[in-house]
Parts: structure tokens; sequence; C-alpha cells
């Protein structure tokens, strides 16, 4: 997936850490959104998403190799 997602330009939105971490160690491309929300609903993550449409949208313009939402 990593590279699959690498080739073609897109971004990781996961709330897996290990897609994180890998991001840390690695940087970009491909860029990571860690989603910490813990054990949630479907409408807690997309009240979130909506939420942080325009640091989502900065972040995607942006230099950083990843981004967290959420809590932390």
């Amino acid at each position: 997936m990593w590279e699959y997602v690498k080739v073609h330009g897109l971004t990781i939105m996961s709330k897996d850490a290990d897609f994180y971490e890998r991001s840390m160690r690695l940087g970009a491309p491909p860029k990571v959104i860690w989603v910490r929300l813990g054990n949630c609903s479907t409408a807690a993550v997309e009240m979130l998403l909506r939420n942080s449409e325009q640091a989502v949208t900065r972040f995607a313009d942006g230099e950083e190799s990843c981004r967290v939402l959420g809590r932390g």
C-alpha cells in the first residue's frame, strides 16, 4: 500500500500508528495523517475530518510528511 500511495501521489489517512511512525522515519512521499480518536464511531471520525478540513488542506500543500488529528 505504501508504494502504491507514493507512486500515485496520494495521502494515507489511518488510525494505525505504524503509518505515522514509518512516515517519521522515511519522510514523504507519501504523506500520512494519523487519526487519534481511540475507539469511536464513524460519525466521530467524520466530525473530526469535517472540522479539520482547512488544516488538512494546508497539510496537503505544505512540506510536512505527517500530521496528527485528534487527541495527542
